[in-house]
């Protein structure tokens, strides 16, 4: 669509998820794309939300963990990933690198309709203290962690020090996230599983 000469691009963006591959620097086994690891986000979040709504009193709306894991490496798609070890090497790249993400969801905001504008803002933008940010966070993290089973079940060596890293961010959350507890201890083993047994 286009209103006064103006193409509105932000979809096509969006669409371009799929050319962005994850963990470029790394000899993988299954590849992944930035818009598959967004979806992995968006169910594993949502599943973070429900337990912690029905077994720990929760009010988090499951909803937005979703929809927030869906836009939250949108960046990327002008950016490319950014591997790990380099967007955290110091707090002055974790700084610029977020200076450059900002950025650029701000001009992926610009590339829609002045009147949808307003809805896309908290998903490329968000609330970084809501709970729902915060469970999303821990999905995407969860799902890099997801990766790295799979990985390592397929005999890649590749991935022992990120899941060796990721094992000990995730256990070192089980305390503050009881839902994040739950999950690793129910539903992890599956993951470990052929399609047979599960």
């Amino acid at each position: 669509m286009e209103k006064d000469g103006k193409m509105y691009t932000f979809y096509a963006f969006m669409n371009r998820m799929k050319m962005i591959e994850r963990w470029s620097l790394m000899r993988s086994n299954i590849k992944e794309d930035l818009m598959q690891h967004s979806a992995s986000v968006a169910i594993l979040g949502q599943a973070l939300g429900i337990i912690r709504n029905e077994l720990y009193g929760g009010n988090c709306d499951v909803d937005k963990i979703a929809s927030l894991a869906l836009y939250h490496d949108t960046a990327e798609v002008i950016s490319g990933d950014l591997p790990t070890p380099i967007k955290y090497y110091n707090s002055t790249m974790k700084n610029a690198y977020s200076e450059i993400e900002d950025m650029i969801n701000k001009r992926l905001i610009d590339s829609l309709p002045d009147e949808l504008q307003n809805a896309y803002t908290p998903y490329l933008i968000p609330d970084e203290d809501s709970i729902e940010y915060k469970l999303m966070k821990v999905a995407d993290k969860l799902s890099a962690y997801v990766k790295c089973v799979e990985e390592k079940l397929l005999g890649n060596k590749e991935f022992d020090m990120a899941y060796k890293r990721l094992k000990k961010v995730l256990d070192d959350s089980r305390a503050e996230y009881p839902e994040l507890a739950y999950f690793l201890d129910n539903f992890m083993d599956g993951f470990q599983e052929s399609l047979d047994i599960l």
